[in-house]
């Protein structure tokens, strides 16, 4: 295996929810990148995998009420797209090519279980992505244990056109929404969900617009999700207080979404461009929401 268990010596410093202060290492810095102690959010610059093993080491238990993940889709591979009426080249970085698909299933079934651990007993994940990783994600929640409650349909109205032309136009993306086991009492806000519905049950397929303009002021992330969508997972799945994990928080949509729903939210990210990004949208949020000047955004608006 690639992915084995890293142990590192834990430093425990003044730290309100107990995460600590931890060594840098060859492959992770694992350093607080961000911290708003009174807002309830933690940014870390670290590779998730050797964070999430130092997180383990301290909390065998879980701490986590709820994880929401976006990882490498794997599909940086010399295709083309579309992007403001011009073709251009797939990609993302290095961290978003694919090695194959039996390393890619094993890196998705590190970090899978790394999350499981990391949940409470009745925390659930959800995870996202496109054609490219989300089958292999699913098939190793099987493997693993985890309980699967729905796939999510997320339906783009605006879609990038398919320059091909041998192809149906890609326009939805997958959200697998699972529970730690087979035994787990998950949160599901039933009522709140169909109040956002019309008074109707929702259904798994939701028509949600691409991330906005304003979404992208201090700059973008190549497979960012819309501020509405994460809000709605979290609303759905956890109450007020609840404790938030984003292992590839990239902007921060997450924490974002976690700030407008009063929620915690711990986010880690081995890139240091996206953390600023990820800095200057929550600072932003903070400074709004503390002047009282928006409204606090929900799950269907």
């Amino acid at each position: 295996m690639r992915y084995k268990m890293h142990k590192e010596r834990l430093v425990i410093g003044n730290d309100p929810l107990g995460f600590g202060v931890f060594e840098k290492t060859k492959l992770s810095p694992n350093q607080s990148f961000f911290r708003n102690d009174e807002r309830c959010i933690w940014l870390y610059h670290a590779n998730c995998l050797e964070l999430m093993d130092l997180l383990i080491e301290k909390f065998p238990d879980g701490k986590f009420d709820m994880i929401f993940a976006d990882p490498p889709y794997f599909l940086s591979n010399g295709g083309i797209t579309c992007h403001a009426g011009r073709m251009v080249k797939v990609d993302k970085g290095d961290w978003d090519r694919s090695r194959g698909p039996e390393f890619n299933h094993e890196f998705n079934s590190e970090w899978l279980r790394r999350c499981q651990k990391l949940l409470k007993p009745n925390g659930t994940i959800w995870v996202s992505g496109t054609h490219h990783v989300i089958h292999s994600v699913g098939y190793a929640m099987q493997q693993i244990g985890y309980k699967i409650l729905n796939d999510i349909t997320w339906e783009k109205p605006n879609p990038p056109p398919n320059l091909a032309c041998r192809y149906f136009t890609h326009s939805t993306e997958t959200i697998i929404w699972s529970a730690k086991t087979d035994k787990s009492k998950h949160v599901f806000n039933y009522k709140l969900m169909k109040s956002i519905n019309g008074g109707k049950q929702m259904k798994s397929v939701w028509r949600i617009l691409p991330p906005k303009g304003e979404e992208k002021t201090f700059g973008k992330h190549p497979t960012q999700k819309p501020i509405e969508l994460l809000i709605r997972c979290i609303q759905a799945s956890t109450n007020e207080g609840d404790l938030i994990l984003d292992p590839f928080s990239g902007s921060g949509t997450t924490g974002i979404a976690a700030l407008h729903t009063k929620r915690r939210y711990v986010g880690i990210d081995i890139s240091k461009d996206f953390l600023q990004v990820s800095k200057k949208r929550i600072n932003e949020v903070i400074d709004n929401l503390s002047a009282g000047s928006p409204r606090r955004l929900k799950a269907g608006h």
